[in-house]
């Protein structure tokens, strides 16, 4: 990025969060406005070079992140605690740089994390509510909260999560470790929070589908331990909509600016 005799770069990872319904996901694609790419953009005509971010994870089209770490490098001398202000000037409503910190040479923000938690929303009411379109799950059809915990307590551990992956992209294993998967409701809005030191692709998604089937009466909590073992997506629930599913905590050694920071 520099040449010689200049300054050497600095490794910055920025607090984000977005609100994904207009974007095509994180991650930058031909012809599809991403997250990834308005910010690199904005951020670019603020440090007055072209950059390129490191997000922690590529959350699809229409998902959303309260919480999203994303690192770039540079050579711009801005202080760190201008950095946000000066970036959302140049960014739309939906994506907001929350804080700036300078980070190890090494730090990445994908490969740094340790873990990761999702959260998706369920509206479930006989009469949807205008402000959750596209941020909560509308359906009608009562569910028993109680159910569906009982059925994500049976992901809770070490398994190989093969039969909640839609293919999409490779990986070396489909085994990943799920260190909880709560259910709250509230009112009409049921909440499920799930942590895993890593996700496939929709995995989430599918995840809720199961829970979902399982509330229907589809299959049993019992069952979904079978369906991991034999690895068979069709046994598996749907992919519930992405409007609902929301990046909402990262835990990383280095401390980043996160509530979470550090975790050992």
């Amino acid at each position: 990025m520099s040449a010689a005799g200049e300054r050497p770069a600095r490794n910055i990872a920025l607090q984000l969060m977005y609100v994904g319904t207009a974007y095509h996901g994180w991650q930058i694609q031909k012809n599809a406005a991403t997250v990834q790419e308005t910010l690199e953009q904005a951020v670019g005509k603020v440090v007055g070079h072209p950059v390129r971010f490191t997000g922690a994870g590529r959350t699809d089209a229409g998902v959303h992140a309260r919480v999203y770490i994303a690192n770039f490098r540079t050579v711009s001398t801005i202080p760190c605690e201008r950095m946000p202000l000066a970036f959302n000037a140049r960014l739309p409503e939906d994506i907001v740089v929350v804080s700036a910190r300078e980070v190890s040479e090494g730090f990445n923000a994908i490969g740094s994390c340790l873990k990761k938690e999702y959260t998706y929303q369920v509206y479930n009411s006989r009469i949807r509510n205008a402000f959750f379109v596209n941020r909560a799950y509308f359906y009608p059809k009562r569910l028993d909260e109680a159910v569906m915990a009982r059925a994500a307590a049976a992901f809770v551990g070490t398994h190989d999560f093969a039969a909640v992956r839609d293919v999409g992209t490779n990986v070396r294993s489909t085994v990943r470790t799920v260190y909880y998967f709560d259910v709250e409701r509230s009112g009409d809005l049921i909440t499920l929070r799930v942590c895993a030191n890593g996700f496939l692709y929709n995995m989430v998604r599918i995840m809720v589908g199961t829970v979902l089937y399982a509330a229907e009466g589809k299959l049993t909590p019992e069952e979904i331990g079978e369906i991991l073992r034999r690895g068979n997506r069709v046994e598996a629930g749907p992919t519930v909509p992405p409007g609902g599913l929301y990046m909402t905590k990262l835990w990383y050694r280095e401390p980043v600016g996160l509530d979470t920071d550090p975790e050992e």
